[in-house]
Order: structure tokens, then C-alpha cells, then sequence
């Protein structure tokens, strides 16, 4: 059997899914791994368990399928950073995307005169987020460990060297590092000053159609010493849009796992100072513009384990939710909830953000509290939405894609607070299905991006009624972080 296989190295889990070479999904093998964080605001994982959890995905699917993939398409988490020695071999935990060790030194760069120069040029908002300011917090607070590295990398980059023994790195990887030029597509020397480290500190950037077949030797025989072609890809954000075919005008990508975000794809950069929307790059035609928000699913596996004290989540339990919160009333009986429970990043950019139940009453009950924070999810992305439109996006339709695309109560709740019409395109991982498309394309499969779905899709469409009524409570929404936000940074320095 012939197949395409793109591979989404994320946060919580790598998921592969295999597309016939008619680009319908035939089979998916998924794999989990932890987050530690060994301090406040700390959130690290080993490199290695993510890498076994890659191979194990190819070979759940390779046994299943019985043949070797024609092609794999890489899609991976982004911000990153993996302190390698000239070996390779990792010298501290992965920071993952969701550290914020690195805040104040975002503060100094917003409040100084490099900081929204930088972000224009990177198109990387400025960040905690962004290896550029973990590189710096690693120079000044942990200068022996900066000293021995040899190499930073993103996860990505330390898969790829494992499979090929090479430093290579996607330009859509590096475009949201906040080290690279997205306009002269090279490292960016005033960034590389800040963090006092060169070119050679850092890997080559490449195409994102870029490929390789020649596997260092260790892994040849995985694959039958076939010359599988491996196409380095892109982020999991471009990905998306590219899996959720939201890549032309009038159409928007929302993707809601763990965390969030909404993109629209855009022929040049978008750059708004105010709400530092990002810029990424998915290939040589098209960059992703749109927001992150840190808070999704997350909020809501919060509210279920601490709140409502349920302690190992099952599906189940997300039934049994979704089910009552349909019982609730439009605007959860007067609850707003803030989602800021780790900080907040687009619009508002502020890591010292915290979650807010505002409205708080004895009538409220447990169904009340679940739809209040999925409104609240939904308000943080139409935050989002709204600076892109001011900024000029025509958005028409949104695709949607995550772990909440199973949910319809979600789903209508997003387009109801949005207004706009939700296209569920696939249910399999968006990213994972975008990097089988980019490997396709890349190698020679198609001249365009293949549409899977031949407009077979589900709708889900706004409430007009709905949407009036959430217009409104968005208003509240939007006052509250504006009234509370100094209490908030009281709070996070007492």
C-alpha cells in the first residue's frame, strides 16, 4: 500500500496520520509524553522520550499499513529550545513554548528601543515564549550552561539531526524563534548581539520543501534501507491552516488544543505594533498572520481537576461536560470568565495575566462555571479576530481544527461569539495532515496543495440572536482585563 505520512511533533503528544494517495486519512497512531515544570513558571520535557514517541508513531503505522511510507512531512510545536554540546546529545530539559523563566527579560526588550523594532523584523512577537529571550535569560542566569552549548535547537531540529546527523531548520521554524529576518530569510544580527551568539551557534535555515533520504546508519535498517524521503516541513500553526485548507483569502484557521489560535494566510507580513500579531512563514508564496492564546483546553482540564475534583480525565467525563454545559443559558447566567489562568499572550501580551470569574454568584452551579470558561476561551480568540480585522484581514469563514472540534456545543459557542461560519474540514490533526500535504507538493506529487475534501464539510453557523447578545458580554469581557489588570500585576508581586 502506497502512503503519505505526516508526523506532528506537539507539546503533549506526537501524532502521525497516513493519507492514501487519494489524500484521504486510512490510519492515525498517537503517543503521549509528560510536562515537568520544576518551578513556577517553568514547563520542560526530554528531548528523547519526544524522539521514541516520533519513531514509535512511524512504526505503529508501517506495522499496521505493512510497507514503508512513500514519503514523511514534519510538523512540529514551535518556540522550543534545546541546548545541545557538540555531540548533540541534549545538556538540560527542552524548554517548551509555555516557559515564562524568560519574562522580565521581554519586559526589558518592549520597554527598550530593540523591542518592537525586532518583532517587525523577526515577525515573532516579543515574548517569553521565544528562544530569543530564553538565549538571554540562559546567558545571564545560567552563564556555565550557555558557555558549554554548542548548539540551540528547537525539537525539530534535534529529530532531524538524529535521522540525518545534520543542523538544518525549516524557515517556518525559524521564523518564529525571534532570531530570523522573515524578509531577507538569514539569521538577524541584532538579534544574535542581544543574545551574544552567532550564526554558527545556530542551524542552516532551509526551504521548507527541503528533503533528505540519506538516514544516518543507525536508522537505515528501520526502514528496510529504503530511500524514504523525509520533508522537513513547517510549524504546527502554519501546518494547520495548510490541513484545514485556510489558506486563501476570506479564510481563517482556529485551532484549540491545549492552548489556541487563530491565522489567515497572507502574501506578506501583517505587522499590528499594538497586538503584536505574529508572522510566519509556511512556504515561499504564503506567510501565517494571527494570534496565540495560552489558555484552552487547558482552562478546562484546570476547572475539572481542581474545581470540580475529578482526577484522571476520560472521555467520558468531557461527554458528561459538554452535556450539561448545552443545559446552561447563553452567557452562563451572567458569568464572564477571564481565561488568563497561565498569563495571556495575543492581544494582550501579558505573562503577569491571571484567570478571573467575574459575576460569581450563589446561583450559579458547576454547568454554569464549564460554559463560562469555554465562552470565555471563545472570547480570547474573537480578541484575536478582532485586531486582524482591524488590521485589514477579511475574515469570512473560520476552519476549525483541535481537540475541540469534537465537541459541538464548542463549536457553536465559537460561532456564535465570532459570528462568523465554523467549517470543520477534518477531524483528524490538522497539522499532521498539512505536512503530508507540504511532502506531497515537495515532492512532485502535485503542482498545487491537495483538497482532500472536495468541499464535503460540515458547517456549523452563528445564531444571530446569539451573536447580539455576545457582542455585548465581549464589551464586559474586553473592560475587565482593562479594569482588573492592575490588580492582576499587585497581585503577581506581592
Amino acid at each position: 500500500m502506497e502512503y503519505i505520512l505526516g508526523i506532528d511533533i506537539g507539546t503533549g503528544s506526537t501524532k502521525a496520520v497516513a493519507l492514501n494517495l487519494n489524500y484521504e486519512p486510512i490510519s492515525t497512531s498517537q503517543h503521549y509524553y509528560p510536562t515537568h515544570s520544576v518551578k513556577p513558571g517553568y514547563s520542560e520535557q526530554e528531548p528523547e522520550i519526544i524522539y521514541q514517541a516520533f519513531l514509535n508513531c512511524i512504526a505503529d503505522l508501517k506495522t499496521e499499513l505493512g510497507a514503508e511510507p512513500f514519503t514523511v512531512g514534519l510538523s512540529s510545536a514551535m518556540h522550543s529550545l534545546i541546548m545541545v554540546d557538540s555531540n548533540g546529545e541534549p545538556l538540560a530539559p527542552m524548554i517548551t513554548w509555555a516557559d515564562n523563566r524568560s519574562a522580565d527579560i521581554a519586559n526589558r526588550l518592549l520597554n527598550g528601543d530593540e523591542g518592537l523594532q525586532l518583532y517587525a523584523s523577526t515577525g515573532t512577537p516579543i515574548h517569553p515564549m521565544s528562544p530569543l529571550c530564553k538565549i538571554i535569560w540562559l546567558r545571564e542566569n545560567e552563564p556555565q550552561l550557555f558557555i558549554e552549548t554548542s548548539k540551540f535547537i528547537s525539537i525539530k531540529e534535534y529529530i532531524w539531526f538524529k535521522l540525518f546527523g545534520e543542523y538544518k531548520i525549516d524557515y517556518s521554524i525559524a521564523s518564529c524563534t525571534g532570531l530570523f529576518d522573515i524578509n531577507k530569510l538569514n539569521w538577524n544580527e541584532e538579534a544574535l548581539k542581544l543574545c551574544k551568539i552567532n550564526s554558527a551557534h545556530l542551524s542552516e535555515p532551509v526551504q521548507t520543501s527541503f528533503s533528505n533520504t540519506k538516514l544516518v546508519q543507525a536508522h537505515q535498517a528501520f526502514f528496510n534501507n529504503k530511500n524514504v524521503s523525509f520533508v522537513i516541513g513547517a510549524s504546527d500553526g502554519c501546518l494547520a491552516n495548510l490541513g484545514s485548507e485556510a489558506i486563501s483569502d476570506g479564510a481563517a484557521a482556529v485551532t484549540i488544543g491545549t492552548s489556541g489560535a487563530l491565522r489567515v494566510p497572507s502574501s506578506k507580513p501583517v505587522v499590528n505594533k499594538n497586538a503584536m500579531t505574529f508572522n510566519y512563514i509556511l512556504d515561499s508564496e504564503t506567510f501565517i498572520c494571527g494570534g496565540p492564546i495560552n489558555n484552552g483546553g487547558l482552562a478546562l482540564q484546570w476547572l475539572m481537576k481542581n474545581v470540580f475534583g475529578k482526577k484522571e480525565l476520560n472521555e467520558a467525563d468531557y461527554t458528561n461536560l459538554f452535556n450539561e454545559i448545552e443545559t446552561s443559558a447563553v452567557g452562563s447566567n451572567g458569568l464572564i470568565f477571564l481565561p488568563y489562568l497561565t498569563g495571556e499572550r495575543a492581544p494582550i501580551w501579558n505573562s503577569r495575566a491571571s484567570g478571573t470569574f467575574l459575576g460569581l454568584s450563589n446561583q450559579h452551579h458547576q454547568k454554569d462555571m464549564a460554559r463560562a470558561v469555554i465562552e470565555g476561551i471563545c472570547f480570547s480568540l474573537n480578541d484575536v479576530l478582532t485586531e486582524m480585522e482591524t488590521n485589514g484581514a477579511s475574515i469570512k469563514k473560520i476552519h476549525a481544527s483541535g481537540g475541540f472540534v469534537h465537541s459541538k456545543v464548542w463549536m457553536q459557542i465559537l460561532a456564535d461569539v465570532t459570528g462568523k461560519e465554523i467549517l470543520l474540514i477534518t477531524e483528524e490533526d490538522a497539522s499532521a495532515v498539512g505536512a503530508a500535504y507540504l511532502a506531497a507538493k515537495a515532492n512532485g506529487l502535485i503542482d498545487n496543495y491537495p483538497s482532500a475534501t472536495q468541499n464535503k464539510f460540515n458547517i456549523i453557523y452563528p445564531d444571530t440572536s446569539h451573536h447580539i447578545f455576545y457582542q455585548r458580554r465581549f464589551g464586559i469581557y474586553k473592560k475587565a482585563y482593562v479594569n482588573l489588570k492592575e490588580c492582576m500585576k499587585e497581585i503577581n508581586n506581592s
